[in-house]
């Protein structure tokens, strides 16, 4: 009897237990959403964690310009959430491709194998883009713009192992200017990635490796008008006096645009757009990124991301910083302008969030994919090192080279992103030891004026560097893509115009980029502690507790996690 009394106490327990938590997650026929509202009541994660990347932005950019700034954008995250004030790149090469894949795997190019933007494929004896993929077809265009892929990052992303956790219910959207900031952000599971095809277009696209035609609101978007409003004068948001942070607006050290003179505020963009590609005038002014956060908010909209108890990942990569760098230089007005004027747009977005998706239940980390360097004849002016350097004549200096010793110049097959790929079946058929003939080439290109240092493939492979740039070089050196010497040039001294910033070194202003956590599971504060780009992936991985990356070998920061 007593056994019997037991059971039945235990029946109760159990229904009435059963009740209790019905009326919490509140269940329903379908089992999908029935563990839609189990996860998130068990996990308590953030409905949606939003990625942005902030395409060129040094750290000082957020120290130079923050008294320009209003309390609701880049403030609003340092004052609100975590900021990492020496947050580094940890290899070489700093370029825009291997950048996004690294925030996002949390590993360097030595795993996820995006080495470049471009690279020289020692199988197919051509260059390669990063997420050029001719096996699908462009989807919201006719052109080739849209052939592309994440086919070739080897790693998954922490959108991935999101999708992978929650049984693919969470939503993944990647969104940039650029096909390769929103694509490999996005990984091999999103929903979606669009990036924008200016030209005569002025529309935003995508691949069949997506989907087979472009959704409803997309298409909205595109015959909004959205794109064409923003063809109109470009001038300081304030008083160009006032910008006290950036040099004069009359240089030398600035590009500028076809068919305007001097590269001097203001802009008539409608009147530039056809003497500079249509649309793609927009990518190089602050209303490229605006026209991001226009397409980031409808997305949240059309795609319902944060609408539910599973958490959504969307990426946004804001590419104009970039192009306005490299157009105009780190120390111009146009750069100054460009960043006030995001911080505005930052704001729209997380207003938008606030109202979509509620405060306090999404988070956001900001970070970028590379520094810049100064502009080298700038930099000469005011008497600090700095020059350029001249491939053309390196070239001819090096075929001598080569005539001289090996009677031949088809040794080497390729050279580019400072490397030398040779080609293996010459030299075996030379009788020549491959080792020999790196380190032959390595000592020559030693030689060179504006050559710091020259490392070998053998030596990449055979010894283990923890410090310095070697441990850089060695964290974006990957065996089967990389090449047999690689070249590391002065402090400061690059191969581009004499006009406008570039990147790709291992030196602070490369490497040194923000990084800020804030909203849902992280504290309030900051850290002087050193961090690393590949930290991201990881510690976005513990908020939601989900498995890392395949490839991470970032550490979470358990510091920034509340």
């Amino acid at each position: 009897m007593i056994k019997h009394i037991s059971s039945l106490v235990a029946i109760l327990f159990f229904v009435a237990s059963c009740q209790s938590q019905k009326e919490v997650i509140k269940p329903e026929n379908n089992l999908a959403d029935q563990q839609e509202q189990t996860i998130r009541y068990i996990n308590n994660n953030p409905k949606l964690v939003v990625g942005l990347v902030v395409d060129q932005m040094r750290y000082d950019y957020l120290t130079r310009f923050y008294n320009k700034f209003g309390q609701g954008g880049f403030k609003r995250m340092m004052n609100e959430g975590f900021n990492c004030k020496n947050n580094h790149f940890n290899y070489v090469p700093t370029y825009t491709g291997p950048g996004h894949a690294s925030v996002y795997t949390g590993t360097t190019p030595k795993y996820h194998g995006v080495i470049g933007n471009n690279w020289y494929d020692k199988a197919t004896k051509a260059m390669v883009y990063c997420t050029g993929d001719s096996t699908v077809v462009s989807v919201g265009t006719a052109s080739s713009a849209g052939k592309m892929s994440p086919h070739r990052m080897q790693t998954t992303t922490f959108a991935d192992e999101n999708r992978l956790f929650n049984q693919m219910q969470g939503k993944t959207i990647g969104i940039s200017l650029k096909d390769r900031g929103a694509i490999l952000p996005a990984g091999h599971t999103a929903n979606a990635a669009y990036w924008f095809h200016g030209q005569d277009e002025g529309a935003w696209i995508s691949s069949t490796f997506y989907m087979k035609a472009l959704p409803k609101w997309v298409s909205d978007f595109n015959i909004s008008e959205t794109a064409e409003s923003y063809f109109k004068e470009w001038n300081t948001l304030y008083d160009i006096s006032s910008y006290i942070e950036s040099g004069n607006d009359k240089n030398n050290f600035e590009r500028g645009f076809n068919g305007k003179k001097y590269a001097t505020f203001p802009y008539d963009l409608a009147a530039l757009k056809d003497e500079n590609r249509g649309f793609d005038i927009l990518k190089a002014t602050p209303y490229g990124n605006s026209l991001t956060t226009d397409f980031a908010m409808a997305a949240i909209e059309g795609e319902a991301l944060g609408k539910d108890g599973i958490t959504d990942v969307l990426t946004v990569s804001f590419s104009s910083t970039d192009y306005v760098g490299h157009n105009f230089g780190v120390n111009s007005k146009e750069v100054e302008d460009t960043y006030i004027r995001l911080d505005q747009d930052l704001e729209r977005l997380f207003m938008y969030l606030d109202t979509h998706v509620g405060v306090g239940e999404y988070t956001v980390f900001l970070t970028a994919d590379h520094g810049a360097v100064d502009v080298p004849s700038y930099l000469n002016s005011v008497k600090i090192p700095a020059g350029y350097i001249s491939n053309t004549d390196r070239k001819v200096t090096f075929e001598t080279f080569l005539m001289d010793t090996y009677g031949t110049k088809d040794i080497v097959e390729n050279i580019s992103n400072n490397q030398i790929f040779l080609d293996r079946v010459k030299v075996k058929a030379l009788g020549l030891k491959l080792a020999d003939v790196q380190q032959q080439i390595a000592n020559e290109q030693l030689s060179y004026d504006h050559v710091a240092k020259v490392y070998t493939a053998a030596t990449m492979n055979s010894t283990n560097y923890t410090h310095g740039v070697e441990a850089l070089l060695q964290n974006g050196f990957n065996q089967k893509r990389s090449g047999d010497i690689i070249i590391v040039n002065d402090v400061a001294f690059i191969s581009y115009s004499k006009t406008g910033s570039t990147h790709g070194s291992g030196l602070n202003y490369d490497t040194h980029v923000p990084l800020l956590f804030f909203g849902k599971g992280i504290k309030k504060g900051y850290t002087l502690q050193k961090t690393e780009i590949t930290d991201i992936a990881p510690t976005l991985s513990a908020l939601l507790g989900i498995s890392f990356p395949n490839g991470a070998t970032g550490q979470p920061l358990e510091f920034v996690i509340d």
